[in-house]
């Protein structure tokens, strides 16, 4: 039989299978253009702003504005949460989607929205999650009206909440890794061609308004011998770091309001970050503000360690105060702040490499361990800079010590006996 003949023969679910790829791609792209869309101009009324970035826009808006953007998102954070656990179906995540949960298609788009409100008026969590959970929920109705098997729409409603990632931020590669290492945990050619294939087609019809550049901007790096040294020690610190950062979140998360306490109480927290905002405005917002600071290289040793720590106190409260929403940039911008603040003391004794390099080792490293997703943190980071191989090497090492330490540490029969959640 020749090719022609082959392709003719080609049964008729496989066809409808690459449809539906194609498609759940497609959707995957439509929501993260709709979730950048609507954070920009989110971002724009809040702050009276209407060209450069979000800190761009914070730096230049009253400071009294930063407190009111925050209780804003509050108000309608509280109240539109407490609607919606209340009245609403529970809403379901991507990863009980991907175990064959079927999630609602009105609360999960309601859960989307009031995320990128929160998000787009300043409040300290990620963007991620939403169009993860717009392009899960695409996928699974595509799957569902094509009758594929259990397998199939599993795998593909993950690649649908991969291809809202790769969308939303411009990092198609990132996208099908974090599809396969962290929603699927499987690598196979049966799992490979579809996330390649929806995070391909999502960042192509993103990028009708997602810049084709990277979200953050580092001066050219090459490899140092003091960089080099640097990462062997960072790793560990930042693994540890990264345990002691999600096991404060999940503990906020254990302590949300649940009832209508979640009206009061979010508006009160949300305007104590907006406050905090004002000598610290880098903490708004899901960490991309922070970053940028921290890549730049220009702030002081102090302020970093300082603006890390405040962070993390803004993103847990955050999600303590009932917020739903994610934690990758937030950790990006963490370990990057950290990474900044260190490498700056140890440049005190050992000069050769430029601030950003040590925030990017660091922040892979945080990252790595608070995802628990190493390969998806080492790509992100290099699809967020557009660096090259520099900075792989030291990278790698200080991910690989990161890994293993927060490994050990949660295996230890003193977390053990405290019955606290391993990162």
């Amino acid at each position: 039989m020749d090719a022609n003949r082959r392709g003719r023969a080609a049964p008729a679910w496989l066809i409808r299978l690459a449809v539906v790829t194609v498609l759940v791609g497609v959707g995957g792209g439509v929501a993260g253009l709709l979730v950048s869309m609507s954070l920009t101009a989110i971002e724009h009324v809040a702050y009276g702003y209407s060209q450069g970035s979000f800190l761009d826009g914070v730096l230049g808006a009253d400071p009294w504005r930063r407190v009111a953007a925050l209780a804003v998102a509050g108000l309608v954070g509280g109240a539109g949460w407490w609607a919606l656990r209340r009245f609403g179906r529970a809403v379901v995540s991507v990863e009980a989607s991907v175990a064959g949960g079927r999630m609602p298609g009105l609360p999960t788009l309601l859960n989307a929205a009031l995320q990128i409100v929160v998000v787009g008026l300043g409040a300290s969590i990620g963007r991620e999650v939403a169009p993860r959970e717009l392009g899960a929920l695409v996928a699974g109705w595509l799957s569902d009206r094509a009758h594929i098997s259990a397998r199939e729409r599993r795998i593909l409603v993950a690649c649908g909440a991969g291809a809202g990632l790769a969308a939303v931020y411009n990092v198609p590669l990132s996208g099908a890794i974090f599809t396969i290492e962290v929603l699927l945990a499987e690598i196979s050619f049966a799992v490979a061609v579809p996330a390649l294939i929806t995070a391909a087609v999502a960042t192509i019809v993103a990028r009708l308004v997602v810049p084709d550049a990277p979200l953050y901007s580092l001066p050219p790096m090459q490899l140092s011998e003091t960089l080099f040294v640097w990462s062997l020690l960072a790793g560990p610190l930042m693994g540890l770091a990264a345990m002691g950062f999600v096991w404060l979140v999940r503990g906020a998360a254990r302590l949300r309001p649940r009832t209508w306490l979640i009206v009061c109480i979010m508006p009160v927290v949300f305007a104590g970050v907006g406050l905090l905002a004002i000598p610290f405005p880098a903490v708004l917002g899901n960490g991309k503000a922070l970053g940028e600071v921290a890549f730049a290289g220009a702030a002081s040793i102090g302020l970093l360690a300082v603006l890390a720590v405040t962070k993390v106190v803004a993103t847990t409260a955050t999600i303590g105060a009932g917020a739903a929403g994610g934690t990758l940039t937030p950790s990006l911008a963490v370990g990057a702040a950290l990474g900044g603040a260190l490498g700056g003391l140890w440049s005190l004794w050992w000069p050769g490499s430029p601030i950003a390099g040590f925030a990017f080792v660091a922040a892979a490293a945080f990252l790595a361990s608070s995802m628990r997703a190493p390969f998806t943190a080492l790509v992100l980071l290099i699809e967020f800079t557009g660096q090259g191989p520099a900075l792989l090497v030291p990278a790698m090492l200080a991910i690989a010590g990161s890994i293993a330490v927060s490994r050990l540490v949660s295996r230890s029969p003193l977390v053990a006996r405290r019955n606290l959640p391993a990162p």
